[in-house]
């Protein structure tokens, strides 16, 4: 199934004769393409010539393009712009300092710099724990990359990054009210961005590691969580594992099944799988199998780092060798953080009854989610076009806001599992069906929810 995006939108300025009216040419265009209109607004007219305005959402850049060339080739119509919304909101950037106080006179300035400012500093070097209450720390997130693993986009560096902590930046804001700020490092070195993030922490009260790529990231968040006393959190991991749990305990309750019985295939079995796995570890799952890109994963399996080490020795207890299609037959659960289409509709039809599957590669998942409904009880996505959409906002703006209301300097797995209960909770039992097992990212009782279970747990 491909269906558009507002991802690709695009804002298509045409001028053509008022005679013809264009305004029926150019829907029937886009009905003809595939395309779904948005908006259309006359920006010019006279006695012979409109000039018109028509906004639509596309499936990806080359349907644009294709969009865009129907409409060229429409006779007596000229295409005079094509401008893509999505880049028009990256301009210049997403985001901005503002100034909290005024500064209109010298008395302003004599307070908020010098000579008033010098006995706030003395304060806190007096006092080190004043500057979570004299300065931005308290409510201040760094959002730290290498570039290494960005979205679906791998490894394209920290300046092709930005657009990414730009807009991580922008939610915590939206979400928790709180000030973040990318922080993308021309470092791929383990030990130098262990020391730079160490080095700049003294301004944040909270670290949210992104897209640095496994195993790296394991050996980064470890070592930043034993020298800093301030929280580390990687969000492609732990944000995932929260949101997934969440997600997959309404299921369960949804097709009456326990944890602890049902048999879990996971398929990517990187920082986001074994983040997954973990905290399902922690919420009582105990028959899980994982694949990655050499197959499955069973006793012989190389032990490359700690945290392989770990998913080694508590999975596949059974020593399943078999392909992914195998493991499937009578499996009452897939979660795949991984690559489009790697699932057949067979696969899915030879799980067990009741079974749910979260098909989570972005943008396009494991399996056709139309496909997957035909068979199976529950579907689940990364996307914003489907129901059940399985997005990391859901969490991490509501666990700094708590880490940073009780300023904590450690999050825990137990703190992890009530977040994730936090969120399944904002489903209602009369609300919960086969497609609303995870309330909306702009439903505004989740982060005040994630905050609270948080401060909780963490104290």
């Amino acid at each position: 199934m491909v269906s558009t995006s507002p991802g690709y939108g695009i804002t298509i300025r045409v001028e053509g004769p008022s005679a013809n009216q264009p305004v029926s040419a150019l829907t029937a265009v886009l009905n003809s393409q595939g395309a779904s209109l948005t908006a259309l607004d006359i920006v010019e007219s006279s006695f012979d010539r409109v000039v018109v305005d028509i906004t639509c959402d596309t499936i990806d850049a080359d349907h644009a393009d294709r969009v865009a060339k129907a409409i060229s080739e429409v006779p007596e119509l000229k295409v005079r712009k094509v401008s893509d919304r999505t880049f028009l909101i990256h301009l210049g950037g997403k985001i901005e300092v503002h100034s909290k106080v005024q500064i209109k006179t010298r008395d302003d300035l004599s307070r908020a710099y010098t000579p008033g400012v010098a006995r706030v500093c003395q304060a806190i070097a007096a006092d080190p724990t004043d500057a979570r209450r004299l300065t931005i720390k308290r409510n201040t997130v760094a959002v730290v990359t290498d570039g290494s693993a960005v979205l679906g986009l791998g490894n394209i560096g920290p300046a092709a990054a930005m657009p990414v902590m730009e807009g991580k930046a922008a939610l915590f804001k939206r979400f928790a009210n709180i000030d973040a700020w990318p922080v993308c490092l021309d470092t791929q070195d383990v030990d130098e961005i262990v020391r730079t993030v160490q080095i700049i922490a003294p301004v944040y009260g909270g670290i949210n590691l992104e897209d640095i790529s496994a195993p790296r990231c394991f050996e980064v968040e470890r070592r930043l969580r034993e020298i800093l006393d301030i929280p580390v959190f990687h969000d492609d991991q732990h944000g995932t594992a929260i949101v997934v749990t969440a997600a997959l305990k309404n299921a369960l309750k949804l097709v009456k099944k326990n944890i602890a019985d049902v048999k879990i295939v996971l398929n990517g079995v990187g920082a986001a799988g074994t983040a997954v796995a973990q905290l399902l570890y922690h919420a009582g799952a105990r028959k899980m199998i994982g694949f990655d890109i050499n197959g499955v994963i069973h006793k012989a399996s190389p032990q490359s780092d700690e945290m392989r080490s770990w998913f080694i020795e508590i999975s596949n207890q059974e020593n399943f060798t078999g392909s992914l299609s195998e493991a499937l037959v009578g499996a009452d659960v897939f979660i795949g953080v991984s690559v489009p289409n790697v699932l057949s509709e067979k696969d899915v039809q030879n799980m067990a009854k009741d079974a749910i599957v979260f098909a989570l590669a972005n943008p396009d998942p494991e399996i056709d989610p139309e496909v997957a409904r035909r068979h199976v009880k529950v579907v689940a996505t990364g996307r914003s076009d489907q129901p059940n959409q399985i997005n990391n906002v859901l969490a991490f703006p509501g666990v700094f806001r708590g880490l940073l209301d009780i300023g904590a300097t450690k999050i825990t797995d137990d703190a992890l599992l009530a977040a994730a209960d936090a969120i399944a909770n904002c489903v209602r039992p009369e609300q919960l069906n086969e497609s609303f097992i995870i309330p909306s990212v702009f439903d505004p009782a989740v982060t005040p929810a994630v905050a609270s279970a948080i401060k909780a747990t963490c104290r």
